[in-house]
């Protein structure tokens, strides 16, 4: 036991790595972290849960584990279990057999709770699982997060603050606070090093058109390049060709699909992106050029224009989970289908499914149901006329979301779907029938949901399909205005695989018909008109004009038939290489854009963990996020040490706003994040040193 000095408790024990364990006695015991004389966090050793969380915590940040161990009176074995337990059943596996305090029957609550509970001794599992390990590995994508054997070498000249220089002043030395949660929770420096070695480069250059909103290479014009250059510990950025040398670099490599897996899985098994609600989207990406391309929607233009469109999932909070960039319209019925065994292993069950009315329809439904994914959405096609009538005594159940007062209740809706294959024996199933009174707005709407067994309140699936549109925050509108998201670095066109077109000769025919019709029409309005004229022996004249229109109807009709007919056996689609008017499509590869959207949701995600980390030092929820940026884009100076790498940032101008970005630099400067040569990284608030 390392006693260095003296607290309120009479002790204050050295965990190492600067940390200090200060245990304060009494009723209810408590415990209270420091590095050096800052302190980070101070927790109630009778919560059990919030226990366990701390010392997972406090082994992250570098805490020994013998000596946490000791302080806090528990086995060194029964750290090592918190750390696999969270390694391989996350948080939910440290907290699932939580008790409130308020309980005085554990038998009880355990009853209520067992369904949740993930069930079994947790010793033997995590030994089946260290047994199954080795075979599992042979069997996923490497995730090489070391600059040993296996991963890509890195010169020692050329790795990132290798240099050693006094104090230099950057305007851009804010973005230095992104590397913090990146290096220490994401591995994303380590992660890209490792696929791509000395290729970094051009992702620390990303990082800074991310974070800076520099909305494509050539503006790098307008950036001071050995400012830039130090923040980022590169020395100088160079000119922009050898940028683009760069770039073609490692975008050659075609290997984005891979680091793009492995940064998503790396996310998901530590626990950085949520498991309960998962959020798609589809954002188009408009192509200006000249080649033929497929053609995606434009939602504001309400029209179809060359592009393509990005199915983007983000979790709860707005963390990206996962993307994908597909070709013109994109399907996003196959997509949310595909998330659900794309992530199984990391997941365990799937989570559940939000998405809006364009995943709209029984035979999707029912693929949902029968994969077990449970899902949320808006409902299609509803009359509003008998929305409206509904009694308002039925919305019993009230909440309040995002400032606004709602009502719901629900009902079933039967569904059944015949497919193909088997039309004589649908799939019948119940959807739950989210009715929605928004009292605020005074609008109504309706929702439907199947969540399986995961025992979703009416109230919960109101929430999940408000959570992220209507008034509730977007994340793809934000990532939009605030970083460049939808710049493509470089264009590379090969041949579409989808060459296919609606018939235009069914074009043609319906024209032929519907002149038809019309002209029908007015001939119809004619004989109406018409007199009949009949002969002395009662029958009507052959050369009269309603006989005469009598016959153009029944010759026109049988002409209509006959069109009508020859439509109905053209194909729907032709492949174009058919035609001689038309050009084959062109596809955009996606590899550049991967490599540079990768950045970008890394960027975005370690936006919102500092977010979350600088709200408790400032309560004004609503200017946050613009605290954050403003912290973000500070002038300062960086020194590099043998040791270490300090920033130091101008403080902010109100004392409010000044505290809380001390606050904020102090957190990140107590992860102790190192780069890959040893140094520490160090960001601080204050005056000049020059």
């Amino acid at each position: 036991m390392f006693i260095t000095d003296i607290g309120k408790s009479g002790k204050r024990i050295d965990l190492g790595a600067g940390l200090f364990l200060e245990i304060i006695e009494g009723n209810r015991p408590k415990a209270i972290l420091y590095r050096g004389n800052t302190r980070i966090k101070e927790i109630d050793l009778a919560d059990k849960v919030g226990k366990r969380l701390f010392v997972v915590e406090a082994v992250d940040l570098g805490a020994k584990k013998s000596r946490l161990a000791d302080a806090l009176q528990m086995s060194r074995q029964s750290i090592h279990n918190y750390l696999e337990i969270r390694k391989h059943f996350g948080l939910e596996g440290l907290i699932h057999s939580y008790t409130p305090r308020e309980s005085k029957s554990l038998r009880k609550q355990r009853d209520m709770h067992s369904e949740e509970r993930i069930g079994g001794n947790k010793a033997k599992q995590l030994t089946e699982i260290r047994k199954a390990s080795k075979q599992e590995e042979a069997r996923q994508l490497p995730i090489n997060f070391s600059f040993g054997d296996g991963a890509v070498k890195v010169e020692e000249g050329e790795q990132p603050y290798s240099g050693e220089h006094g104090w230099e002043s950057s305007r851009y030395a804010g973005v230095f606070a992104y590397l913090f949660p990146l290096l220490s929770q994401w591995k994303w420096l380590q992660l890209v090093m490792s696929h791509f070695g000395s290729g970094y480069k051009i992702f620390m250059v990303f990082l800074l058109m991310a974070a800076r909103n520099v909305r494509s290479v050539e503006q790098l014009k307008n950036v001071r390049s050995r400012e830039a250059g130090i923040v980022l510990g590169l020395g100088k950025l160079p000119s922009r060709p050898k940028i683009w040398e760069w770039f073609y670099s490692v975008a050659q490599r075609g290997i984005s699909s891979v680091l793009l897996r492995d940064y998503f899985r790396h996310q998901l098994r530590t626990g950085l992106a949520g498991l309960w609600l998962w959020f798609t989207d589809g954002h188009l990406l408009p192509y200006t050029g000249k080649e033929p391309v497929r053609y995606g929607y434009n939602t504001q233009r309400r029209m179809p224009v060359p592009g393509q469109t990005n199915m983007v999932t983000c979790d709860i909070t707005g963390r990206v989970v996962d993307f994908e960039i597909q070709e013109g319209k994109g399907e996003l019925q196959s997509y949310v289908l595909a998330m659900g065994s794309k992530w199984a292993k990391e997941t365990g069950a799937p989570p559940v499914m939000v998405f809006d009315r364009e995943g709209h329809g029984a035979p999707f439904f029912s693929a949902l149901v029968n994969d077990g994914i449970a899902f949320v959405t808006w409902e299609k096609h509803v009359d509003a006329a008998k929305l409206a009538a509904v009694e308002a005594d039925r919305f019993r159940e009230e909440f309040k979301f995002n400032g606004k007062r709602y009502s719901v209740f629900e009902e079933e809706k039967d569904y059944a779907h015949a497919p193909e294959d088997t039309p004589n024996s649908p799939h019948r199933f119940k959807l739950r029938r989210i009715y929605i009174w928004n009292k605020s707005s005074k609008r109504r709407a309706c929702g439907l949901a199947w969540d399986g067994d995961k025992g979703m309140s009416t109230a919960d699936c109101a929430r999940a399909i408000l959570q992220r549109w209507g008034a509730s925050e977007n994340s793809f509108k934000h990532i939009q205005e605030r970083h460049p998201f939808h710049y493509r670095p470089g264009f590379k066109l090969v041949e579409s695989e989808h060459q296919e077109i609606g018939n235009p000769a069914i074009k043609g025919k319906q024209n032929l018909i519907q002149r038809m019709k019309t002209a029908l029409g007015k001939l119809y309005k004619k004989l109406a008109k018409a007199r009949e004229v009949l002969n002395k022996d009662g029958g009507a004249r052959s050369n009269s004009v309603h006989e005469q229109l009598k016959s153009a109807i029944a010759e026109q009709e049988a002409t209509l038939e006959r069109l009508q007919e020859e439509k109905r056996q053209l194909p729907e689609k032709i492949d174009v290489s058919s035609l001689q008017d038309y050009r084959s499509f062109k596809r955009i590869d996606n590899e550049g854009k991967n490599l540079f959207d990768f950045v970008t949701c890394s960027v975005w995600n370690a936006r919102k963990q500092m977010v979350d980390w600088l709200r408790p030092y400032f309560n004004q929820d609503n200017e946050v996020v613009d605290l954050f940026y403003a912290i973000t884009s500070c002038h300062g100076w960086i020194k590099s040490t043998e040791r270490e790498v300090l920033v130091r940032l101008e403080p902010l101008g109100q004392d409010k706003r000044r505290l809380a970005q001390e606050q904020l630099c102090r957190k990140l400067t107590s992860l102790a994040v190192q780069t890959p040569t040893g140094k520490y990284l160090t960001i601080e608030v204050g005056e000049s040193p020059l």
